[in-house]
C-alpha cells in the first residue's frame, strides 16, 4: 500500500497509536504532519521519522481550541499546499465510575474526543471537496460499540465518533471522499501504561488472542483506509481488538 506524493495530517502523533500511524504512513511514502499538544515528544517523533529518510513536520495543536486547529490548517497548507489524508487519532480517557465524574471531566473528554475530531475534520474538508478527493480516518474505540466499564462518557464520545463517521461518509461520497473508522481494543500505549497491572491482565485475558494490541497493528488498519486499496470503502468501522468484540 503506497502513499507516494500524499500528505497526511495525524493528530495525537506524539505517542502511542498516533505516532505509530505517522511512522507507518511515512514509510508508505506520505509526507506526514504530526499534530499534538505535546510539543517535545511530537518534535522528537517527527525528527525520528526524518532520520529514516521520510518527510515529516510537527505542529503543536490543542484540539479543544478552534483557533489552534485553524492555525494548524494554515500551517499545513502553507507547508504542503494540499492535505490528502486526515487521521484523527488523538483521544483521552480515564477509568472512573460515572457517578464520580465531574462536569469538568465530561467537558474535557467530549471536547477532545468528539468535538476535536469534528473540528479537525472540518478544517481540511473544503479543499478535499474542491479536488473531489480525500481520505478521513477516525480512530474511535470498541468502547463506542459495546461500552466499557468505568468509561461511560468515554464510550459515549467514541460512539459519537462512529456515528459521525457514518453520517459524514454519506455526505462526502458524492465528492469521492472516503470516511472510515478504526476501533482499537485495549492497546499497549502510554495511556494504557497508567492502568493498573491487574486491569491490563484482565483485558488481555478477555481478549481471544490473549494480549493487548500493538500500536503498529492499529496503524496498519489506518493505512488501509488511507490508501487506494480502500477507494470503494466508506462509512465502515474496523475493530482491531484481537477478537475482544465481535458485534456486527
Amino acid at each position: 500500500m503506497k502513499l507516494d506524493g500524499k500528505t497526511a495530517v495525524i493528530s495525537g502523533a506524539a505517542s502511542g497509536i498516533g505516532r505509530a500511524t505517522a511512522e507507518t504512513l511515512a514509510q508508505a511514502g506520505a509526507h506526514v504532519i504530526l499534530a499534538d499538544i505535546n510539543a517535545a515528544d511530537g518534535e522528537a517523533a517527527a525528527a525520528a521519522i526524518r532520520a529514516r529518510g521520510h518527510g515529516a513536520d510537527f505542529r503543536r495543536v490543542d484540539l479543544t481550541d478552534a483557533a489552534s486547529i485553524d492555525a494548524l490548517r494554515r500551517d499545513a497548507l502553507a507547508l504542503r499546499e494540499r492535505v490528502d489524508i486526515v487521521a484523527n487519532v488523538a483521544g483521552w480517557g480515564k477509568t472512573e465510575p460515572f457517578v464520580k465524574n465531574t462536569p469538568e471531566f465530561w467537558r474535557k473528554i467530549i471536547d477532545l474526543n468528539l468535538l476535536g475530531t469534528i473540528q479537525l475534520t472540518r478544517a481540511f474538508l473544503d479543499p478535499m471537496i474542491e479536488r473531489r478527493a480525500g481520505k478521513i480516518v477516525n480512530v474511535a474505540s470498541d468502547a463506542g460499540r459495546v461500552g466499557s466499564l468505568g468509561e461511560s462518557v468515554y464510550s459515549g464520545t467514541k460512539g459519537g465518533v462512529i456515528a459521525f463517521t457514518k453520517g459524514l461518509a454519506r455526505e462526502m461520497a458524492r465528492f469521492d471522499i472516503n470516511v472510515n473508522c478504526v476501533c482499537p481494543g485495549p492497546t499497549d500505549t502510554p495511556l494504557m501504561a497508567a492502568v493498573p497491572d491487574k486491569l491490563k491482565e484482565a483485558f488481555a485475558h478477555a481478549t481471544p488472542m490473549r494480549r493487548l494490541a500493538r500500536p503498529s497493528e492499529v496503524a496498519d488498519a489506518i493505512l488501509f483506509f488511507a490508501s487506494a486499496r480502500a477507494d470503494f470503502v466508506t462509512g465502515q468501522v474496523l475493530s482491531v481488538s484481537g477478537g475482544l468484540t465481535m458485534a456486527g
